[in-house]
């Protein structure tokens, strides 16, 4: 028998809610449950339906759609979110992993002015990571830019592969910022990449998170050495639909995104015969 011409990975194809905001967590599960999305990834942030289990599982109940991650309240709007103590915030994301079924919590490096938690950062996410199946990818960041000033906001580093985790998160958009070539990152991080954030961006001073194939980052090249490799972790379109005019035009923008996923992560195969 001839082997398949195309061979598609195992990796699921999943939306961030951060991707229909201003729309609410409740909008995301309907929009990728109209898509055709494999699942979604939870942004716990001010919305307080991202912040209640319950909530979380009688939606992805009603929609058939399941949480494949939870994004841990780590940004600089959700310091308040689920305790101040970041701790705390990591210790309830991986309970709400657990309840919910997801295999991962996403987590950015801490803040520079985060002194202690920056200190422990590195060990207290290995020893979270051998009290749960769960795991703890942590995101790669970028420096913070005005004109021509950068400043290190993140500690104890924005590049991720320069400390020892168990599991990464690669996101595109933020290698667009940090102008850092995102293909180097990734042979990197190896097999302790887990996660993806797919978006894009153009190298700009600002976290764009464009819809893939509308800047200058490796997506398609990106989605095509994961599937040519049998990835098996999570692809999550992570983009910015803020300034869509219509709902039409955000979900149009996420159908897209969708799409151009779904194509990439098809990798083309050899045909022999028998």
């Amino acid at each position: 028998m001839a082997d398949p011409a195309v061979r598609i990975p195992d990796a699921k194809v999943a939306l961030s809610t951060a991707s229909v905001y201003p729309e609410s967590t409740s909008v995301a599960f309907e929009i990728a449950a109209r898509l055709g999305y494999d699942g979604v990834e939870i942004m716990v942030w001010t919305d307080p339906v991202s912040q209640d289990i319950e909530a979380l599982r009688r939606l992805s109940d009603y929609h058939r759609v399941p949480i494949l991650a939870v994004h841990a309240p780590c940004l600089l709007i959700t310091q308040r979110v689920w305790s101040t103590d970041p701790w705390t915030k990591l210790q309830r994301a991986r309970s709400a992993a657990e309840k919910l079924g997801a295999s991962t919590v996403v987590v950015h490096p801490p803040f520079r002015w985060q002194r202690q938690y920056a200190r422990d950062f590195v060990s207290g996410i290995w020893r979270m990571a051998h009290e749960t199946d769960v795991r703890f990818a942590v995101e790669n960041m970028y420096p913070w830019r005005y004109r021509d000033r950068e400043m290190l906001a993140y500690a104890p580093d924005w590049d991720v592969t320069r400390h020892d985790y168990r599991h990464f998160t690669i996101d595109l958009s933020h290698t667009a910022t940090a102008r850092c070539e995102a293909l180097e990152m990734v042979e990197r991080m190896g097999d302790r990449l887990g996660h993806v954030h797919l978006a894009d961006g153009s190298g700009s001073g600002k976290d764009e998170h464009l819809v893939p194939g509308r800047g200058n980052q490796p997506c398609a090249e990106l989605l095509e050495g994961l599937a040519a490799r049998g990835f098996d972790g999570h692809v999550v379109v992570e983009v910015n639909t803020r300034r869509a005019m219509s709902s039409a035009e955000r979900e149009a923008d996420l159908a897209e995104a969708l799409a151009f996923t779904r194509l990439h992560l098809a990798s083309a195969a050899p045909v022999r015969g028998s």
